[in-house]
């Protein structure tokens, strides 16, 4: 088992990870601005997904044949790039709904779920960043690393959720607030799928 000093630590670091906007802190507030609360919680449940997927990997070495390949790398980057675009053209050509009642821009919360699972496995940086990061909290000394390192994931799943879930109900709340704005109604597609798209381009110039 871990020791409770190294955990401390470790808790400490991570929550002050979580809670700095990063690509999954955004797409969750663009899903919860645009689409409600509930579907920016089930966009941050499916990052969340998406990290356990990352631990697994770590865990059984999947990500180290990622750090190693360049090729690998290169593709898994630029196929999470080119979904992130996708998503983006998509939110931008949408039209907005005439009746502001009917929502047509919301987007329902499993398809959400769904799809932050696969934007979080296809970014090979994160793959990296669990590779790189949880070792170094493992204590060869304090028992079986895979357990070690099982716990490490599972807290910062944990961690990564609650602040996720967090933003989704800050930025749930002032969407529903914008949405009866027709002039907010009218941009708020072309400004989510801006941010996917910048995403997009971002995760594709990312080096390794």
């Amino acid at each position: 088992m871990i020791d409770l000093a190294t955990l401390a630590t470790y808790v400490a670091i991570v929550l002050g990870f979580v809670f700095i906007p990063g690509p999954a802190t955004l797409l969750t507030v663009a899903r919860a601005t645009s689409s409600g609360t509930k579907v920016g919680i089930a966009t941050g449940a499916g990052v969340a997904a998406g990290d356990v997927v990352h631990t697994a990997m770590a865990i059984f070495g999947i990500s180290a044949i990622i750090a190693t390949s360049a090729m690998l790398f290169s593709v898994i980057k630029y196929i999470g790039a080119a979904y992130l675009v996708y998503l983006g053209i998509r939110a931008i050509l949408e039209k907005a709904p005439a009746d502001l009642g009917a929502r047509a821009l919301a987007v329902p919360a499993g398809k959400a779920f769904r799809q932050a699972i696969l934007t979080e496995v296809l970014n090979p940086k994160t793959a990296l960043f669990f590779l790189a990061f949880l070792p170094q909290f493992v204590r060869p000394e304090n028992g079986s690393v895979m357990l070690q390192l099982t716990i490490l994931g599972a807290v910062f799943v944990l961690l990564g959720l609650f602040s996720t879930v967090v933003f989704a109900v800050s930025a749930g709340s002032l969407g529903a607030f914008l949405r009866r704005n027709p002039a907010v109604l009218k941009w708020q597609g072309k400004v989510v799928g801006g941010i996917y798209c910048a995403l997009g381009v971002r995760l594709a110039l990312q080096q390794r």
